[in-house]
């Protein structure tokens, strides 16, 4: 048996954000459609390390794409130089079961996870939408703005990170970018200064108490709540989840692990019927976005399998077409 081994190197070239975000598009169309088959994650704790180990399997049957990830997030490995989260994907030919390929999933992770970003602020962001807040400048902040570039033509950027040196190199590093990042990136000394005046606001961090204050948001702004996968976990003020417009990427999975969701749920400030839509739904036509310009929406994702079932089957189709790389005999 074969097998074709894709590095980070290779599905960062094989896969553009643009990309990306059609394929997470088409996915959670998929899921909302019923024809996906995702079963909730597995969450394995590791609470001695401060980490959990997620399974994720998927199938996609309109694209015929199957695939399962292997995600670990310890929160402390910043402190030991490493990456809060570490990944791997195996992507399953779905008309035999044979596995064909591997491929880094630490990247692939934050690609897809930008690019679902991505399509929510395509579809829910006022038009005029121009300056960005980072709040988290890891892996994952970095493909936020990439995709928040992609889907608008974004002016002036602030980030903020509770370590300072990190949103320095955040900064510089995107800064470094080009292309369509605009020169005007800079980090904050706080949130609150950080998404003043805000048009969208990325929230990527591993924080079980909010990142920011619901009096420092500006009307009409849309926010990309893709940190807080746990019940515990929560980096949106409740006052503005209770007054958001809410759309999820999967109800189920966000009833299920969403400490954003959840916690105010248990407070009676929010209902289920709170949540107006899956983005999928937005996708198909079912639901509208966006009602008015003052309006607040709040994209709330934990993550969901078809992204990377989806981004996964793109990369190998890619990457094969442009001979990137290596055949392992198993």
């Amino acid at each position: 048996m074969k097998l074709t081994v894709l590095t980070r190197a290779d599905v960062q070239q094989a896969v553009s954000m643009a990309q990306a975000i059609e394929a997470v598009k088409s996915a959670f169309a998929q899921l909302s459609a019923g024809r996906a088959n995702v079963p909730l994650r597995i969450q394995l704790l590791v609470p001695k390390h401060e980490g959990v180990t997620l399974f994720m399997p998927a199938y996609l049957e309109e694209t015929d794409s199957l695939a399962v990830k292997v995600v670990s997030v310890f929160a402390g490995n910043p402190g030991r130089g490493l990456p809060t989260i570490h990944a791997l994907v195996l992507v399953v030919d779905a008309s035999t079961g044979a596995p064909v390929a591997i491929m880094d999933g630490t990247y692939l992770t934050a690609l897809r996870t930008g690019a679902a970003a991505g399509a929510a602020t395509d579809l829910l962001a006022r038009r005029d939408a121009r300056r960005v807040a980072i709040l988290g400048a890891g892996t994952q902040g970095r493909t936020q703005l990439l995709a928040m570039c992609e889907v608008r033509e974004i002016t002036r950027v602030r980030v903020y990170d509770a370590l300072r040196a990190r949103a320095e190199e955040y900064v510089a590093e995107m800064k470094a970018q080009g292309g369509r990042v605009p020169a005007d990136v800079a980090a904050s000394a706080s949130s609150t200064e950080a998404v003043a005046d805000a048009d969208i606001v990325c929230t990527a961090t591993t924080s079980t108490t909010p990142v920011l204050r619901d009096a420092d948001l500006k009307l009409g702004v849309h926010i990309n709540g893709i940190g807080a996968y746990t019940p515990q976990m929560q980096e949106v003020d409740e006052a503005t989840v209770a007054r958001a417009r809410i759309v999820v990427d999967s109800r189920p999975a966000c009833l299920a692990e969403a400490g954003d969701l959840i916690i105010p749920l248990r407070k009676g400030l929010i209902t289920e019927q709170s949540i107006h839509a899956e983005l999928g739904e937005i996708v198909l036509g079912r639901k509208a976005g966006r009602q008015n310009e003052r309006q607040v929406t709040f994209f709330k994702s934990v993550g969901n399998a078809v992204q990377d079932a989806a981004v996964a089957r793109l990369a190998l189709q890619f990457a094969t077409a442009q001979g990137l790389g290596m055949q392992v005999e198993l």
